[in-house]
């Protein structure tokens, strides 16, 4: 790292400092003065500037001393997670998700409330505003100690927090969710279509924390789709990226009614199978051989992979992902689709599990709330 000014630009300079620190210091074991130096390349006085600058902002704690040191124990640092919290939330078709963390994404509290797949806005909101009370409450967090918030929702989301389209919630389409969730707590709120956060979560702390170029399939009740590119979230010029679920060719858009088929056939649902739990009986009588289930979850998983070898042969991605609801079945989702995979593609990436389920959605809105707080040492404001 640079210790010269270019242009001037001296405020700029600190700022590019003190991110050099915090990087070095996220999740690892407290550094001294001198190693931090090291790592950053930043004089010990420039280190020394930048951790007092810090630790006054409360972004840094410092660490006593080891016991048995001989002689003046060297100063030791760490981030210091607790100086404030995060909120990640899930307003979906079945439930609101709420997530309370420390600045690490360390979950304090998971609140889970059902909702109604028919319900309106009005309830839905009603249902997220509770879902978030019983996450703040449940963490021993005031609403004033969240720093940053992120928010998933299916449907398209402009860069103001406005769902502009979604056709699977009613009445969701031009909800200013920003604003609302702006009346339950302070600081930054960003909102993020539900099928991208999945995926910034599994390049956060999931499957695809080491593969740089990625594709995200959630597959449940809805099926979507989220793109890693060259490591970064991509959303496209308009936010729109990954929906090719919208080609009524690309499959996905019939793709659940085979597993409706078979439910709605059997003694094992109600006439119109709509909740998860449904759903998953259809891949257990298909993990015990019940022939007429495994055709239907390889009906499914045809039409998954048309739209899949369609992003694969864009991309070339490193990894594909599989997510959401379904993916605590994947087991019996896998070979299936790596076969059709074969069958389009150039190359089939490795296919591998997520291992959050469908709290993943949540976590990577928690992703989304830490970016915006680490946005705040790049730009040289304060939390």
């Amino acid at each position: 790292m640079s210790e010269e000014p270019v242009g001037g630009d001296l405020s700029r300079l600190r700022q590019l400092n003190a991110s050099a620190v915090l990087r070095e210091l996220r999740g690892d074991q407290p550094l001294t003065l001198t190693e931090l130096s090291k790592r950053t390349g930043l004089s010990r006085a420039s280190t020394e500037d930048v951790a007092r600058d810090l630790l006054g902002r409360g972004w840094l704690a410092e660490v006593a001393p080891a016991s048995g040191s001989v002689g003046r124990p060297a100063r030791r640092y760490r981030f210091n997670a607790g100086a404030g919290r995060l909120l990640g939330v899930d307003i979906g078709g079945h439930k609101a998700l709420a997530l309370a963390t420390d600045l690490e994404g360390k979950v304090l509290n998971q609140t889970r409330i059902t909702v109604d797949p028919e319900a309106g806005r009005r309830e839905r909101l009603a249902v997220m505003d509770r879902c978030v009370a019983k996450a703040l409450a449940g963490a021993g967090v005031e609403a004033g100690q969240i720093w940053s918030t992120g928010v998933a929702t299916t449907g398209l989301v402009d860069g103001s927090g406005k769902v502009m389209l979604s056709d699977s919630l009613p009445e969701w389409s031009g909800v200013d969710l920003a604003a609302h969730v702006r009346r339950l707590v302070p600081g930054p709120v960003r909102v993020e279509n539900d099928c991208k956060l999945a995926a910034l979560a599994e390049t956060w702390h999931g499957v695809a924390r080491y593969a740089k170029d990625v594709v995200f399939l959630l597959a449940g009740l809805r099926t979507g789709a989220g793109l890693i590119i060259d490591g970064k979230l991509h959303r496209g010029f308009a936010n729109w990226s990954g929906e090719i679920g919208a080609l009524p060719a690309a499959g996905w858009l019939r793709a659940p009614e085979h597993l409706t088929n078979w439910l709605e056939g059997t003694a094992a649902s109600s006439p119109s199978p709509s909740a998860p739990v449904e759903f998953e009986t259809v891949f257990i009588a298909a993990r015990t051989g019940d022939q007429g289930a495994v055709q239907a979850v390889r009906d499914y998983v045809r039409d998954l992979a048309v739209g899949a070898s369609a992003l694969v042969l864009t991309l070339d991605p490193q990894l594909v992902v599989i997510g959401g609801g379904f993916s605590r079945s994947a087991d019996v989702m896998v070979e299936p689709l790596r076969r059709e995979l074969d069958r389009w593609c150039l190359r089939t990436p490795e296919i591998r599990v997520s291992a959050f389920a469908d709290e993943g959605v949540a976590l990577g809105a928690v992703r989304l709330a830490l970016d915006e707080v680490e946005a705040t040492i790049r730009t040289g404001l304060r939390p």
